[in-house]
């Protein structure tokens, strides 16, 4: 603008010159001197009307520009506008999220303390763990054991069982004996009734016969009674005196067959070794068994569970 001006200054003095030019025109011809200056100052004018020109498409460029940037401007500012707008939201933004921070802060210090407590938890539990696995291989162990005792018991269950179907077909053997003597009873039964009635019919001296012959009758039942209890002693003795023998021939077979396998040489080094007779060995030898005992004993319980059953029979009856 300053150049505007003093660029219109010298224009206005150009055109100044340029009347005075024109009244010197009417007057008589200058010097020289004017003449050159007046070239000049033309000169001049050219060059100032080329630089106004110059300056006014600059002006018009710059007064584009001008008022490109105040639109850029009006732009800018209703960024601006937008921005502060966005910058409000930020803050209210960042200001929830620096209150939930806080908040996942005093979460996360409790979530922490839950945290260890459930490590110790865990850990406790697996030491628990590691304890019941070692538990549990002991009673694997123990259940291995148990069920090779289950199948021993059930091959002596096995045993048992077919000598108790061996025994159950002996007592079905003496209950049929025991019903054909009952039935042989009732008959005896019968024909005594029938013999008393007949004796009833009699006069009293056949009653007096009868009575004694009842006394008679009773001294035979208590002999009756003490033969059937000196009997069943009998029987009980020579049943245990059967078993015994048995049992030692069980045993003396059972040596034999030990010396059969063994030669008489071998029996000599085994005594000579033990610093003990073959008569000394031969007694080692006869190794009683536990089992055979202990069914010994349940024998002998029930042979005196059974006398005693006998001698209770004919004082009931």
């Amino acid at each position: 603008q300053q150049e505007k001006e003093d660029l219109q200054g010298k224009l206005k003095f150009k055109e100044h010159l340029s009347q005075t030019a024109g009244k010197s025109e009417a007057t008589p011809a200058p010097s020289k001197n004017s003449n050159l200056e007046m070239k000049q100052l033309q000169y001049k004018l050219k060059n100032s009307n080329n630089e106004i020109s110059k300056q006014s498409t600059t002006i018009k460029s710059l007064k584009n520009e001008v008022l490109e940037k105040e639109e850029r401007v009006r732009e800018l500012q209703a960024k601006i506008s937008r921005l502060e707008r966005d910058l409000s939201m930020k803050r209210h933004l960042i200001e929830d999220l620096r209150s939930r921070l806080k908040a996942n802060q005093e979460n996360e210090k409790t979530s922490n303390e839950t945290l260890e407590s459930l490590e110790r938890k865990v850990k406790a539990l697996a030491e628990d763990c590691a304890n019941k696995k070692s538990s549990i291989d002991s009673l694997k162990q123990r259940l291995n054991i148990a069920t090779k005792e289950k199948s021993q018991y059930e091959q002596m269950y096995q045993k048992a069982k077919d000598e108790l179907e061996k025994k159950d077909l002996k007592v079905n053997d003496l209950e049929g004996k025991m019903i054909a003597t009952e039935y042989a009873m009732t008959e005896l039964e019968a024909t005594a009734s029938q013999q008393l009635h007949g004796l009833a019919k009699q006069t009293g001296e056949a009653l007096e016969t009868i009575q004694k012959k009842l006394l008679l009758t009773n001294d035979k039942v208590e002999e009756f009674m003490t033969f059937v209890k000196a009997l069943t002693r009998e029987l009980q003795q020579s049943v245990q005196e059967l078993r015994t023998k048995i049992k030692r021939a069980k045993k003396v077979g059972e040596v034999r067959e030990c010396k059969k396998g063994l030669s008489q040489e071998s029996v000599q080094l085994a005594a000579s070794i033990l610093n003990v007779s073959t008569t000394d060995l031969e007694e080692i030898l006869e190794v009683e068994d536990d089992e055979e005992t202990v069914k010994a004993k349940v024998e002998f319980e029930k042979d005196k569970e059974w006398l005693q059953y006998i001698q209770k029979l004919p004082e009931e009856q």
